[in-house]
């Protein structure tokens, strides 16, 4: 079952903490989210599982940014969302999706206990033009059966950023500081949000 907007807001404080929280995005049966005003877009042309890829910081002006298609933009929500005894789930807004945003690919599942900011895999079927703070997708919520063991990952829990793929911690034991990354750090961007060619060299 899924929990109505009235039942969201009592459970407010206790199984579910949306910080901040606005009454005004509050839905029938989910809360919007905004989009904060940073992106991460990876550097390599080849991604590799087993190796943390290089990505670059671009910031969303204020007048916005224009994603291109056939680019993946990791992006990530300004609220920082809790939630305990209920199963969390993110879906695009269907205004959004009529523009041909995806902003999730295929991860909107979330896991009880899971306490952090959401990534966001953005993909975009033909140029769009994105704004910071824009309600970009909706929180749901799950009941759940049976015992619970919460969401523990040291992969994602209680993240303070965009969180690139640490798929290769589950592949390879080599460490890798570009993990380490720094809300805030210097930024790069324009009107396009095309990245910029490296010198070749991770929910």
């Amino acid at each position: 079952m899924i929990l109505s907007g009235h039942e969201i807001r009592q459970q407010l404080g206790s199984n579910i903490i949306i910080d901040p929280f606005d009454e005004a995005k509050l839905n029938p049966n989910s809360y919007n989210l905004s989009l904060h005003d940073e992106l991460l877009v990876y550097q390599e042309v080849v991604l590799d599982m087993r190796k943390s890829n290089r990505v670059e910081r671009v910031c969303i002006p204020e007048d916005g940014l224009v994603l291109t298609p056939n680019q993946l933009y990791l992006g990530r929500t300004v609220e920082r969302t809790e939630t305990h005894n209920f199963v969390p789930m993110i879906e695009g807004r269907s205004s959004i999706g009529r523009l041909g945003l995806f902003v999730h690919v295929t991860a909107g599942f979330g896991d009880v206990g899971f306490c952090g900011y959401w990534t966001l895999e953005m993909f975009a079927v033909q140029p769009v033009k994105i704004y910071p703070g824009v309600s970009i997708c909706q929180i749901f919520f799950h009941q759940i059966l049976g015992d619970i063991t919460e969401y523990s990952s040291e992969k994602y829990q209680h993240n303070r950023d965009i969180q690139p793929s640490m798929l290769f911690r589950e592949l390879s034991s080599d460490g890798d500081p570009q993990l380490q990354l720094e809300f805030g750090a210097e930024r790069s961007g324009g009107e396009r949000a095309a990245p910029r060619r490296a010198k070749p060299a991770a929910r």
